[in-house]
This record gives structure tokens, sequence and C-alpha cells, in this order.
């Protein structure tokens, strides 16, 4: 609660029923033992039934569900601090590694064990954006590099741009065809999915207006990846801004072996659905409030399917 979730030594202490003076001793007995690092025990991120569940709905080889100390919680740390985690035993030598970004996947880079790992090569999987608000796509792959030692490739260019054409001339002419083309030989793409709501990453930053976010809600979006807009079923919508991102394709995101999705939070459940959908993922990393509600809505549309063959 106080390290991952950031609440206050009051908040837990109303929440576990005990003294404030019980919190404070305890955080500075553990501090001054030297026993604090921030990540999730194993016997703290392993929820059986969801995980299993999520697995059989969704195709995936692997669900990684985080704890929350209740359900208006924010999961973006408690998610990050598994991602971290998971990261830190993924990377190997000589990989190629794709990345997208957004506030989960940068709260990430806290809990990845820093390392020494010959041969790994990064590659930003979209543009960059010019009002810059704590981070950005350059930045957060930059990080992530880092941490590894490894070589950094950036798509130098705004992430949207003003015409397909202009697009095109870029990749073609402006020297980052190189970039997309590594994009094709990724071994593993960590990902995370947008909601369309005022508050989602896209909007804050300024990169889509409000009559934008708007019309893409009205052709269907649910949500973005990398800025891509698709449906609930997973589709990308019939939308002029999808045919100006600049950001490796989709088509080609599914064909990396190894694909995550780092999401999760109540006002991104239908996002996360469309993202599983769209992008077919071999792992999920997400919440427990969010599981469930992917699992409610699976079955729900199953249910529904039930009731119109007995109708018929």
């Amino acid at each position: 609660m106080y390290y991952a979730e950031g609440m206050t030594q009051n908040a837990i202490a109303d929440a576990l029923g005990i003294g404030r003076v019980t919190v404070v001793r305890m955080l500075a007995e553990a501090k001054n033992l030297n026993e604090i690092k921030i990540s999730l025990r194993g016997d703290l991120e392993e929820f059986p039934r969801l995980e299993i569940e999520l697995e059989k709905a969704f195709g995936l080889k692997q669900a990684i569900v985080t704890p929350l100390s209740g359900p208006d919680a924010d999961p973006t740390a408690p998610i990050g601090a598994a991602c971290g985690l998971f990261i830190s035993g993924l990377v190997k030598a000589n990989m190629k590694v794709g990345v997208g970004w957004g506030r989960t996947l940068h709260g990430s880079l806290n809990y990845i064990d820093e390392s020494q790992v010959p041969g790994v090569e990064v590659v930003s999987l979209m543009g960059g954006v010019s009002a810059v608000r704590q981070y950005n796509p350059a930045e957060f792959a930059w990080r992530f590099s880092r941490i590894f030692n490894a070589d950094c490739y950036l798509i130098a260019a705004p992430v949207v741009v003003d015409s397909e054409a202009t697009k095109t001339a870029l990749v073609e002419r402006c020297g980052i065809g190189p970039v997309f083309e590594m994009a094709k030989s990724l071994d593993v793409v960590l990902l995370s999915v947008g909601s369309m709501s005022p508050t989602s990453t896209s909007h804050v930053f300024d990169v889509i207006s409000e009559a934008e976010r708007q019309g893409l809600i009205a052709d269907g979006a649910v949500g973005d990846v990398m800025y891509n807009f698709f449906d609930r079923f997973g589709h990308l919508v019939d939308n002029e801004m999808n045919s100006r991102i600049m950001s490796v394709s989709i088509a080609h995101l599914k064909q990396v072996p190894l694909k995550l999705l780092i999401s999760g939070g109540k006002d991104k459940v239908e996002a996360v659905l469309g993202g599983l959908r769209l992008l077919e993922p071999n792992v999920l990393i997400t919440d427990e409030i969010t599981a469930q509600a992917l699992l409610d809505e699976v079955a729900d549309k199953s249910s529904r399917g039930r009731r119109k063959a007995i109708g018929a």
C-alpha cells in the first residue's frame, strides 16, 4: 500500500483497522532492517482462478493478475511492479525488444532489475510527442534500454502526421525506414492500451483534439494501442486518423513471437478487451478488478449466445 500504491499512512491505518503509530513503526522497522525491495512476492501475485480462466478465455500462454488494496485503488503501480518483475526474468542475450509506451509501462521501469545483457536491442515502436508531461515514447525506450545497457533505436518523427502521404515520405525518404524494418524481426513486444476517456494519455497529451476523440468514439473506438484506434471486437476503426499514425503496423506486431499486453483499470475494461482481440498477445498483466470484469464480459457474451441458440 505504501510503496507500490502510494497510500498515506493514515489511509493504510484506516484500511487495516490499526493505529497510525503502528503503521509508522512497521514501515520504520522494515526500512531499518533493509527489508524494503519494491516488488510483488510470488504468493501475492498469484490468483490461480483468475489467471487460469483468462488464459482459457483469451488463448494466453500466461496471465498475471496483481492484487489491489481495494476496488477503487489505482492499479498502475501494482501492474507496473508485476511487469517489471516479469521483464527482469525475460530479457536474454541478443534479444530484440520492441516497446510501446503509456503510464503503466513507464511505471514498470522502477521495478526492473538492472543488468548487463549482451547484444540486446530496444526498438521504439512509435514516433514521439512534442508536448511532454513527465514521459514520452522516446524517453521510455531510452530508459528501458539503459537498464540492460542495450542499443536503442527510435522513430525520429511525431507520432501523428498530417496525412498518409507524409507518413509514407518520412518512412521511405527520411532515414527512419530501417527502424521500421527492424520491427519486422522482433523477439518480444511490450504494449499497453489506452481508453477513450478524457483522461486518456492520447487526449491529455493533446495528440488528438476533443473533436477527433468524439469522432473516433462515434466510429466505435473503445481504445488505442500506440494511437491505433480499435473497437471492442478487436478491429481498427474506419477513421482517417489511423492512416497517419507513425507506428509499426498492427499486422507486424501480431507476427512477433512473444507479445505482452500490460494494462488495467476500471475505465479500461473495454479497451483491454478490444486490445486482447486485436493483438492476440501471449501474456497479459493486469489487476484483479479488470481481470474479473474481462471474464464477466466473456461470460455474458457466451450466455447471450446460448439464449439466442435456444430461442432459435
